[in-house]
């Protein structure tokens, strides 16, 4: 197939992120291994369950990465560039305020944390520990999602990309030395996360020296605290951090609801989510290239360009979605079989594989829109699409859960997917006032 001018931008944005996305779940994968293998059960528990904290907290704080990259494409598509640098600004300002209140409440949040997910008492004292420890690396951490979310925005996928694979480099490097020649056993670990969370940092903020620098000129520090401009940029973030509440919200009730119905259950859709989660890394490339690419032209008042982008965009995400169906089809069982060699967890996935393998035809559009909104900082309309998606959620599940079993679970996951792209699609259609898309 012979790419068009617009397919080879939109895949210069999409590659580098998918790279990315793929390297994301490295650094907590890596300590579980390393503790797997110079530790016990009990270490390895306690870096699960405090992975999944910072997890959540972290996936919580998207808003800043999203908020940022929509705003910051849009300025772009103006030529607006003293905006651009401003953007940055807040950005940090914002993400440096966020990581101020975890660190002042680091004790309740863990206390909260630690009631949520309820390890055992000899895991409970070692996620403490980690957690005091990888808490600090929150203004790296927080810093870095506006850093990446104003590289999209500025059509630069190749710096995040960069940044991923040389945090996965350094927290290799730093746990190993600190475990095993420093003998430091879990500390070591959450000391090498928060080394990597740190040099990704400061990497980050070379290559913006490097390829930005010429733009400090455009700078005024006086313009930074902008009473109507910080309005908007918190109006923006307070919507993507409602929906992200949505979002967790289905997740764990997903896992707990599993949960419930017995250990097997519960492997059988961990596995199986694995490839949700596969396909929502490539997808995400996607999404990033629509809130850098359709943002731009958005920003540009660029009708045509922003339209033909959209249409690609879906060109694309059929193709994902005939690929990846494709692949579960044919080669789901064994992946699984990678994953675990548990005969009776593979045995009982047989029966729930069908609903992972609708998944791609299910999300696509939501993925793709995803971008989209983000890029034209239709925020709001996001936030009613996932409540809609939530509440679909989980009013199917109520409905079946007695008849269906895990089943009705998900199905309520597969129309949750669907009206998330449908109630999107229908907002597109009708309501191009309400998403200022009249030019």
């Amino acid at each position: 197939m012979k790419l068009q001018q617009r397919d080879k931008q939109i895949l210069s944005i999409a590659l580098p992120s998918i790279v990315s996305n793929i390297t994301v779940p490295l650094l907590g994968l890596v300590d579980v291994a390393i503790m797997g293998h110079v530790g016990n059960a009990v270490y390895i528990g306690a870096i699960a369950v405090g992975s999944m904290i910072f997890n959540l907290v972290y996936w919580i704080s998207g808003f800043l990465r999203m908020g940022t990259s929509g705003m910051t494409s849009q300025a772009l598509g103006r030529r607006d560039l003293p905006e651009v640098t401003l953007l940055l600004a807040r950005s940090l300002a914002v993400a440096f305020g966020v990581a101020l209140v975890l660190l002042l409440l680091r004790g309740p949040l863990l206390t909260v944390m630690l009631a949520l997910i309820k390890p055992t008492p000899d895991v409970a004292p070692l996620v403490a520990r980690y957690f005091h420890i990888c808490v600090w690396g929150a203004p790296a951490m927080l810093g870095l999602y506006g850093l990446i979310g104003w590289f999209i925005g500025m059509q630069n996928t190749r710096a995040p990309m960069f940044i991923s694979i040389m945090q996965n480099v350094v927290n290799i490097a730093a746990s190993l030395t600190l475990v095993v020649w420093g003998g430091l056993k879990l500390e070591g670990v959450a000391a090498g996360t928060v080394i990597a969370q740190y040099a990704g940092f400061i990497v980050a903020l070379c290559l913006l020296a490097r390829h930005y620098g010429r733009l400090r000129r455009h700078f005024r520090l006086g313009a930074v605290p902008d009473r109507r401009a910080m309005g908007r940029f918190f109006t923006v973030n307070r919507d993507i951090f409602l929906r992200t509440l949505c979002l967790v919200a289905v997740n764990l009730y997903f896992t707990s609801a599993g949960a419930r119905q017995g250990a097997v259950v519960l492997a059988v859709n961990t596995l199986l989510l694995q490839l949700y989660l596969l396909f929502s890394y490539v997808m995400d490339g996607f999404a990033y290239a629509g809130e850098a690419v359709c943002g731009r032209y958005y920003g540009a008042r660029n009708r045509a360009a922003f339209s033909d982008t959209l249409r690609r965009l879906f060109v694309w995400g059929g193709a994902m979605v005939v690929l990846f169906t494709a692949v579960y089809a044919i080669g789901g069982t064994p992946f699984l079989r990678l994953l675990t060699s548990d005969g009776d967890v593979i045995a009982a996935s047989a029966a729930y594989f069908p609903w992972a393998v609708a998944i791609p035809a299910a999300g696509v559009a939501a993925f793709v829109w995803d971008g989209v909104f983000v890029g034209i900082t239709a925020t709001r309309a996001m936030l009613v699409s996932l409540a809609v998606a939530a509440a679909s959620f989980f009013g199917v599940y109520m409905a079946f859960h007695s008849a269906m079993g895990n089943h009705a679970l998900w199905l309520a996951m597969i129309v949750y997917l669907f009206m998330r792209g449908l109630t999107q699609t229908a907002v597109y259609a009708f309501f191009k006032r309400w998403l200022r898309l009249d030019f």
